[in-house]
């Protein structure tokens, strides 16, 4: 089990703000007029009015105090704003040499552009080679699927397919009688397959 001590602790531990934006985050102060609300902006400003009405009233020590924690915001508005300027920095830094990068990028590719468009010798050609209609093409080396077959069939150089023959059919069987045929003309019906 645990002691209330350590509970106190831990729980304390959870509200602590860590890192983030404190330009724009709101504090909780407790001064000894009791607690001030706000950005430390806000929390500065309120500090500075509360000292400026103790030196009104003659109260150096409250004025002081004041003074002292509205010292302690602005340190921590002052950290904060260092700190957001060098990220600031730093992403500007990072964003130049992107673009340093892309625009030597760009010129090597103008360059070899030029350069290709000057010697046209020297640009690679494609592998393509035309044979005449009839000329033996040499051995690719590639497997005849269907469909290279069916796309060579298509193509006018090629024979056109046989024409289908008929299927032979059965003959038809021999009526045993002429009165067995509906139509009496002698002419039987063909079988039913």
């Amino acid at each position: 089990m645990r002691s209330s001590k350590s509970r106190s602790r831990a729980k304390n531990n959870r509200n602590r703000p860590s890192g983030g934006n404190v330009v724009n985050r709101v504090f909780d102060s407790s001064g000894p007029e009791g607690k001030v609300r706000g950005t430390p902006q806000q929390i500065i400003d309120k500090y500075n009015q509360l000292a400026r009405d103790a030196q009104l009233s003659n109260d150096r020590v409250a004025a002081e105090n004041f003074q002292q924690h509205a010292e302690h915001y602005l340190r921590l508005l002052s950290d904060a704003q260092r700190e957001m300027d060098a990220r600031r920095e730093e992403q500007e830094r990072q964003n130049r040499e992107r673009q340093a990068e892309r625009d030597r990028e760009r010129a090597e590719r103008q360059e070899r552009d030029a350069a290709r468009q000057a010697d046209p010798a020297e640009v690679p050609q494609p592998d393509v080679m035309d044979f005449p209609p009839g000329a033996a093409t040499p051995e690719s080396g590639l497997v005849e699927t269907p469909e290279s077959k069916g796309a060579e069939a298509e193509t006018p150089e090629k024979k056109e397919k046989p024409a289908r023959r008929p299927r032979a059919r059965k003959p038809k069987a021999a009526p045993a009688s002429a009165e067995e045929t509906p139509g009496g003309d002698g002419d039987a019906p063909e079988a039913a397959e």
